[in-house]
């Protein structure tokens, strides 16, 4: 497809949103798993299903396809995305950098992104809140990959700072306010669907990796490319599988739910910090 195309695609999913929410959001979340209830914090919401806006993606994981949904958290705009995207559910990698250009043309200037990932450092335990600081991606793949677009950036751009530093200081200062331990990896991203061998986690611990899932990656290689700042948490959700016998993923859901609260809590508190 021409790279004038996708744009316009990528023009006309902002502009049908636009519509529909009237202001403006600074601000987006894209919510990981268990992460739901910081919904219920945002007031006057305006709600958009994916399936609904031209050109945009739909989640095949479950029956919800997922939605945006728009509104005021500590006196800020915000949009929030309920569901994500993964390279898993067969999408070609640079489809999946559709949401976050489309973000970028709402006027989108910070991002924060959760998830739930394994934990592969030693130190770190299912339940601990960490902040990503860097991340490793050996699967050989990008979402800027193909024709540049270079509405939104350069062709070739640095991602030594991917992970802003100022957010990250904010958080931070938030969750020592608040009482949160909050630890700091370097989050390994891997294709999945399937759960990684022992021997993989071995290699992963041993190149720096610190959890490990498959997401993220995709969404701050895009906001890279065309400006936006970005903050990740994982929550730390399992142990890997060098680390527990039997690993099937069932626990995943449930520690990330109770682990949820504080890091609403966290993110909130963080956004009405923000300038």
């Amino acid at each position: 497809m021409l790279k004038e195309k996708i744009f316009d695609n990528y023009k006309k999913s902002a502009n049908y949103i636009l519509k529909k929410i009237k202001i403006k959001p600074e601000i987006a979340i894209i919510l990981g798993t268990g992460l739901e209830k910081l919904l219920d914090e945002i007031e006057d919401k305006i709600e958009i299903n994916y399936k609904d806006v031209p050109n945009f993606l739909i989640s095949t994981v479950s029956e919800d396809s997922g939605k945006f949904i728009f509104g005021k958290l500590k006196g800020k705009f915000v949009i929030c995305m309920t569901k994500r995207f993964h390279y898993y559910e067969g999408y070609d990698f640079n489809e999946l950098a559709t949401p976050v250009y489309v973000l970028k043309l709402l006027g989108v200037k910070e991002l924060i992104l959760t998830n739930a990932a394994g934990a592969v450092n030693y130190n770190f335990h299912p339940g601990d809140i960490c902040l990503i600081t860097d991340h490793i991606n050996f699967a050989g793949v990008s979402p800027t990959r193909g024709n540049n677009l270079s509405e939104f950036g350069d062709r070739f751009y640095p991602i030594d700072k991917l992970y802003d530093k100022s957010l990250r200081n904010l958080a931070k200062k938030s969750a020592i306010k608040l009482g949160i331990e909050l630890k700091e990896g370097v989050y390994f991203f891997t294709i999945g669907p399937f759960f990684e061998s022992p021997s993989e986690i071995r290699a992963i611990r041993n190149l720096g990796g610190d959890l490990v899932g498959m997401s993220t990656i995709t969404e701050t290689l895009t906001a890279g490319h065309c400006g936006i700042k970005v903050l990740a948490f994982s929550v730390a959700t399992n142990y890997s599988s060098d680390r527990v016998e039997n690993m099937d993923g069932s626990e995943v859901e449930d520690v990330a739910r109770e682990v949820s609260p504080k890091l609403k809590n966290l993110i909130i508190d963080i956004i009405g910090e923000l300038k």
